[in-house]
């Protein structure tokens, strides 16, 4: 059972208020405000998503493919779970701060094909593989490293994406071990976790973030297929719109979220060994995909979560094997 896991993607929202005055001048006024406004709104958003550029942060000791990401406050990164270099699945759970790592704690069993995202101070971590099985825990894992079960998964899921909007986390899709899943799953810290949406086709390894209020899904594999469709989930709506398609049809891949931006990193084809380089980023509100620079080499099975700032990507394979880098995507320009 192998995916990509997407990891948390944090996300800025802005917002201004415009007042109009008493008066015979109130329609122009209120008029103006509402066109400065605008104009401000639109100066926020780039008018098309902008390149990355990637460099190699650290090279972990043990590589690791499909961990499971997070950021916590104080920008530590947590890389958990995971395969190594010998298909085992591991327990560890990793923080990365600069060029040094350290192994902090342990999850309550050995994980793949898991997702992660932070709420509040701590990290949680969702489903993940388990050999033939998906796991149904939800693991709260704190900056002592300290492991506690949170909750449960309405069914038992790897193969998941999963994002943060605001103070809820969704989980997308995934693999029962038996079945896949079409479902996109809300979770709060002491609310329990529930079905608040459906996506068109079951699927499982998708590139998943989160960006302006909207959960943005790209490619996966649907049956034993890779697509191309990209949608948006509007979580007051609970529904899900056909946004736009990536160039050719990926899995595996990683997503995040950066200046308002969705970006699809590496991935691959149908093919074991159809590995990606590129990153691609597509406009939320057009769902176009633009070509946004490239990896230093192939990858799928990776781990992706930004910090406001900067995308980080964790680990992955390519043709060779597993991959230990730690890698990371700043504006090119």
């Amino acid at each position: 059972m192998s995916g990509p896991t997407a990891g948390l993607v944090l996300f800025v929202a802005c917002s201004a208020a415009a007042s109009g005055c008493g008066g015979g001048t109130q329609s122009s006024t209120s008029a103006g405000d509402r066109r400065a406004h605008e104009l401000r709104r639109r100066a926020a958003v780039p008018a098309r998503p902008g390149p990355l550029r990637a460099r190699v942060q650290t090279v972990l000791s043990s590589p690791v493919q499909l961990p499971a990401a997070a950021i916590l406050p104080g920008g530590r990164l947590l890389a958990m779970g995971g395969l190594d270099s010998t298909d085992v699945s591991a327990s560890s759970i990793v923080e990365v701060v600069g060029s040094q790592e350290r192994t902090i704690g342990q999850l309550p069993q050995p994980i793949h094909d898991a997702a992660a995202v932070t709420l509040g101070r701590r990290a949680y971590v969702f489903g993940g593989g388990t050999g033939e099985s998906g796991s149904d825990s939800i693991t709260a894992v704190d900056s002592a490293g300290g492991a506690t079960p949170a909750g449960l998964l309405p069914v038992p899921a790897s193969d998941v994406g999963a994002a943060v909007i605001g103070r809820t986390a969704y989980v997308v899709g995934g693999y029962t071990g038996s079945a896949p899943l079409r479902t996109i799953v809300a979770f709060r810290p002491g609310g329990g976790a529930r079905v608040v949406g459906r996506l068109p086709v079951a699927l499982r390894y998708a590139a998943v973030a989160a960006v302006n209020g909207r959960l943005l899904i790209a490619g996966g594999t649907s049956g034993v297929t890779a697509q191309r469709a990209v949608y948006s989930f509007d979580p007051t709506a609970g529904t899900v719109t056909h946004i736009g398609d990536l160039p050719r049809a990926l899995t595996h891949a990683a997503g995040a979220s950066l200046n308002g931006s969705f970006y699809v990193i590496g991935g691959r084809s149908d093919s074991d060994t159809g590995q990606s380089s590129f990153i691609r980023a597509v406009d939320p509100r057009t769902g176009r995909v633009y070509s946004a620079g490239r990896l230093p080499q192939p990858l799928s099975d990776a781990a992706a979560v930004d910090d406001g700032f900067r995308i980080y990507v964790v680990g992955g394979r390519d043709t060779s094997g597993v991959r230990g880098e730690v890698l990371v995507l700043e504006p090119a320009g």
